[in-house]
């Protein structure tokens, strides 16, 4: 995958698609804050009764959240789209299985614009079609195409293609045949293999589209505003990583419990065998795997409560098919399953979300041909906040269920500012039946206009309040995930005295934060897996956590790569840690570096010597280089304590 290519592109379209919507609103006479409503002439020429409504709510929306930040999110729905559908085409996806952008030698010749008269689709319109072809309004006919096949995956993948905004609509950008337009480039830039090789090509774009609102963040120096922690917070995860850590957690787990399967026959090469035991924990570590052998893949329940474009749920997908197939199940049900009963994933970040729910769909696409039309979608969310809403209390004891109404005021009680705090949040969880209760109170209440008003509030939020509680509140087997990182400092007053109040040991930074609250997700005999800062290894102000994680959990491995894995960075850490206490377990540690700072081929050097498993240092009782082998150094049995406190033998 060309990442050079990729991320000149996104940074490029970024631009080019915020002054190309830019020009389209302009053309409206929508140029700043403050536009004028009612137009139904601009510079002479009456506009259409549609192109009225479109202008109208434009309007609205700019005079809501402002010029500037309706032109952002109009360029990234679009790059976003454009970026989803390059990927179906090339893949053969698309259900119509017409490209949408190219041909089939890969040229930027749109198949569809040759294609639309002979396509027997319910979604086009042959009369519009052939009234466009005719006039020669090749340009309109091209957009009207874009927007209904954008509007017709809608049906199958409603959270990527959710029905545009008539003022999107009319901020389509202008001139996109031209041999200079995104669409072009997008075609020319990127190698059509690239496209092929993976679906995370979608989060890269999604991260490389970031790097100047990131860098603003940064360079800023106020505090982080809720609206942009997802932009300062998010890095994506190496692939390697990825397969690290879910083959040590979920792959782990499932091999502890069907021991007539291997690691080497699952492929997954970045697995570390257990280190050896002595009798008396081996006889423990039997007892408790003893009490689920034999667990079914449906019975695993998998989640990144900080999922950014799902880079880790795509390859859990991957790694639970395997287990499926193993486990004998026929082919065309696996996909369903997984997205049934296995993946869990949620984000503060609506962008992020619909690419992870992307990413995971077009995994389950890969696997099934015919899952867009099963009905089932995954277990995703964007976190959705209740400002806006109060809570409402009844004046008097109507003749109905008015405990409902209490449980509704609970959930937006609970998620208010939800977007700042994110899966640090733990909930209660919902009743089973309030979504069916709330239905029976809506047709029974005596509705005056205030109780009204507010029902309508609510009936649009609930059904996703109710998702991400049950998501929040739930134990899992699995957590796996690449958490925020933010010093606490920069984040909001909320910020602060909410992570102060319920993670005191953790309290410095999101990430460690995080860290204590995904051992909290996991069922007793769960693992989770995290990339995080090496900090809370050695810095007093974590003494406590440490001593939290020492005595309560158990570390199976951990691989400690320093610094060059998001780049010149603050380091990182990667580990696997059980929740139980295991007493005397003999857990893997690596460091691979040879000193603080050394970032050079860090990516290629972790790679070789997980690949290799370390078998030729496994057994060194000292810290030195191994000629001819990966620079890596070996910590003895039972030194995790002395390694995370900083005190590494010399």
């Amino acid at each position: 995958m060309d990442k050079n290519a990729i991320k000149k592109y996104a940074i490029w379209a970024r631009r080019e698609l915020i002054e190309r919507v830019t020009q389209r609103a302009w053309r409206y006479e929508v140029k700043d804050n403050t536009p004028q409503a009612g137009l139904t002439a601009i510079e002479g020429r009456v506009l259409e009764p549609v192109e009225q409504r479109q202008r109208e709510r434009l309007v609205r929306e700019v005079q809501a959240h402002g010029f500037q930040a309706v032109m952002e999110e109009a360029a990234y729905t679009w790059f976003n789209r454009f970026a989803a559908l390059r990927f179906m085409e090339v893949n053969g996806y698309l259900p119509s299985h017409v490209r949408i952008f190219s041909d089939e030698q890969g040229a930027f010749q749109p198949e569809i614009l040759h294609a639309c008269l002979t396509m027997d689709e319910p979604w086009l319109d042959q009369a519009r079609i052939f009234a466009m072809q005719e006039n020669n309004e090749t340009e309109a006919l091209y957009k009207y195409l874009l927007i209904a096949q954008c509007n017709a995956l809608g049906e199958v993948l409603p959270a990527m293609f959710e029905p545009l905004a008539d003022w999107t609509e009319l901020l389509l950008p202008d001139n996109l045949l031209r041999g200079e337009s995104v669409l072009a480039h997008l075609v020319a830039d990127i190698p059509e293999e690239d496209w092929r090789d993976a679906v995370q090509i979608i989060g890269w774009l999604y991260q490389y589209y970031n790097t100047e609102p990131k860098n603003a963040v940064f360079a800023a120096k106020d505090k982080v505003k809720k609206e942009d922690i997802p932009a300062a917070t998010q890095l994506f995860t190496p692939d390697w990583i990825v397969r690290y850590m879910v083959e040590n957690s979920l792959g782990r787990y499932w091999l502890e419990r069907h021991p007539e399967c291997s690691a080497e026959a699952f492929g997954w090469r970045y697995y570390l065998p257990e280190a050896e035991q002595e009798p008396a924990v081996a006889q423990q570590l039997a007892a408790i795997r003893a009490a689920s052998q034999g667990v079914r893949p449906e019975d695993i329940r998998h989640i990144d409560p900080c999922m950014g474009s799902g880079h880790i749920l795509v390859y859990a997908f991957t790694v639970l098919a395997q287990i499926y197939t193993q486990a004998g199940y026929p082919r065309r049900q696996i996909a369903k399953l997984i997205l049934e009963h296995n993946l869990y994933g949620l984000d503060i970040d609506e962008r992020a979300y619909q690419l992870a729910y992307f990413a995971v769909m077009m995994q389950a696409r890969q696997l099934d041909s015919r899952i867009f039309t099963r009905g089932v979608q995954p277990h995703l969310a964007a976190i959705v906040e209740t400002n806006g809403i109060e809570p409402f209390e009844l004046a008097e004891e109507p003749g109905f269920d008015t405990i409902v109404v209490e449980e509704v005021n609970d959930l937006l009680s609970q998620f208010r500012d939800a977007k700042e705090y994110g899966s640090l949040l733990t909930p209660e969880a919902p009743s089973p039946d309030l979504l069916a209760r709330w239905e029976k109170f809506k047709n029974e209440a005596d509705l005056n206009l205030l109780l009204a008003s507010w029902i309508a509030s609510v009936d649009e939020i609930l059904p996703q309040l109710v998702q991400q509680a049950e998501t929040l509140a739930q134990k899992y087997e699995i957590v796996v995930t690449n958490p925020p990182y933010m010093g606490i400092s920069k984040g909001s007053t909320e910020l602060n005295q909410f992570v102060r109040e319920n993670f005191p040991d953790s309290r410095s930074d999101l990430s460690t934060a995080n860290m204590e609250r995904s051992i909290n997700f996991l069922e007793e005999d769960g693992f989770m897996a995290m990339i995080n800062i090496p900090a809370w290894m050695f810095i007093s102000s974590y003494e406590e956590l440490r001593k939290k994680f020492i005595s309560q959990h158990t570390f199976v491995n951990m691989i400690h790569p320093g610094r060059g894995i998001f780049g010149s960075d603050f380091g990182t850490t990667t580990f696997v840690v059980c929740k139980h206490f295991v007493e005397n377990y003999h857990g893997k540690y690596y460091r691979l570096f040879t000193k603080y700072g050394d970032v050079e081929s860090v990516e290629v050097r972790c790679k070789q010597f997980l690949s290799r498993k370390g078998e030729s240092i496994v057994n060194q009782q000292k810290f030195g280089n191994i000629p001819g082998k990966p620079i890596a150094y070996w910590i003895p049995k039972n030194a995790l304590h002395a390694y995370i406190t900083g005190k590494l033998l010399k």
